[in-house]
This record gives structure tokens, C-alpha cells and sequence, in this order.
């Protein structure tokens, strides 16, 4: 692989990995969104003390933990299509969020365990209810212990949509492997995408570590 060519390579091909990019961060985005809901609901599933909720958030976490994610993408996509007229985009969202808030539960269950007693007890001396001294006092200081976590698993979900270019979606991976089988430079094409998903991850860590510094000093 010719130095010079790669370069012409990449700096050619820009419109056409921004365009990809755009719909690899609108997968990423929308995914990591609908995963956050699903995580904080299945995470308040999982320390109710209600038997019957925490095994079902617990049957969920293994499924998802126990099955490969292009599995569960397969299924979103082959098994919703069946059943609705429904596109590649929301199948591979769809999947991917039911993937990510599986481990989104797992990191708001252990920060939300995290905090101690004391505060849910203060929320109480108050006059609060349960629910919402969880909304107002354990959560935000939860979300705060999350956030790290939280980070890293937005950077992997950015990495896994990567999966959605098997069911058809022109994102930087599907884009990369397109231009490598029509042009038999795979390696090419590949550290072309490589490049781009750097970028991408440089910058949602540069942002998730603002956001840290920010909630760090508002406490």
C-alpha cells in the first residue's frame, strides 16, 4: 500500500465517509438514547426488592450478556420485518439499544447502590416519598458516579453500530468494506474508516471528560 495513494485516498473520499459518519453517529445517538431509558428502568427492576421484576431485569441482562450483538441485530431485523414494515435503521437502533441498556443497567444499578443509605433516609425526614427522593436527591448524585462508565459505553456503542453494515446500512464500515470490494484494496478502505472512527472517539472523549469536569465542579 502506497503511501501517497492512501492519503489521496482518504482526503478524496471525504464527502462520501462524512456522509457515512453522519449515519454512523445517528445510529450511535439514537441507540445510546432509547439504551439509557432501557437501562434505568431495568436497573430499577433489578433493586426494587420485588422478586418477580428483579428476575425479569436479571433474565434480560443474561440473555443480552449470553448472546453475540450481531445475533440480537439479526433478530431485531429478520424478526420485526416479519411483523411490521419496519428499516434497516430501526432494526439495527432497536438492536443496538437493546444491547447497550442491558450494560447501561448494570452501571446505574452499581451507582445507584452506590449511594449510601443516609441520603435516602434524609429524603424521607423530609416529607419525601420514595420515589422521589429517588428522582431528586439518589439519581442525579448517581448519574454523576455513572458518568465514567457511562463514557466508555458510549464509545463502544459508537464502535458496535458498526454490525449494522451486515443488514445493509451504508455506515463507516459498510462504507469502507463497499469501496474495498470494488476497488481489491480492503486494506485501504479499512484503515480509511479506521481513521475516521478515531476521530470520533477522540472526540466523544474529549466531550464525556468536559461534561465530567463540569458536574465535578458544580458539586
Amino acid at each position: 500500500m502506497n503511501t501517497v495513494s492512501f492519503f489521496n485516498s482518504l482526503i478524496e473520499s471525504r464527502g462520501a465517509f462524512w456522509e457515512a459518519t453522519k449515519l454512523t453517529l445517528s445510529l450511535t445517538a439514537v441507540s445510546i438514547f432509547i439504551a439509557i431509558f432501557i437501562g434505568l428502568f431495568f436497573a430499577l427492576m433489578k433493586i426494587s426488592n420485588i422478586k418477580p421484576l428483579e428476575w425479569i431485569a436479571s433474565f434480560y441482562i443474561y440473555i443480552v450478556r449470553g448472546t453475540p450483538l450481531i445475533v440480537q441485530i439479526f433478530v431485531f431485523y429478520y424478526g420485526l420485518t416479519e411483523i411490521a414494515m419496519i428499516s434497516g435503521f430501526w432494526a439495527a437502533t432497536l438492536g443496538l439499544a437493546f444491547h447497550n441498556g442491558a450494560y447501561i443497567a448494570e452501571i446505574f444499578r452499581g451507582s445507584i447502590q452506590s449511594i449510601g443509605k443516609g441520603q435516602s433516609e434524609a429524603g424521607r425526614s423530609l416529607g419525601m416519598t420514595q420515589t422521589l427522593t429517588m428522582r431528586r436527591i439518589i439519581l442525579p448524585q448517581a448519574f454523576r458516579r455513572a458518568l465514567p462508565p457511562l463514557g466508555n459505553q458510549f464509545i463502544i456503542g459508537l464502535k458496535d453500530s458498526s454490525l449494522a453494515a451486515f443488514i445493509g446500512m451504508t455506515e463507516l464500515f459498510g462504507l469502507s468494506t463497499t469501496k474495498g470490494a470494488n476497488t481489491f484494496d480492503y486494506m485501504t478502505w479499512l484503515l480509511v474508516g479506521a481513521i475516521w472512527y478515531l476521530l470520533l472517539v477522540a472526540v466523544l472523549t474529549i466531550l464525556v471528560g468536559l461534561l465530567e469536569k463540569k458536574l465535578a465542579a458544580s458539586d
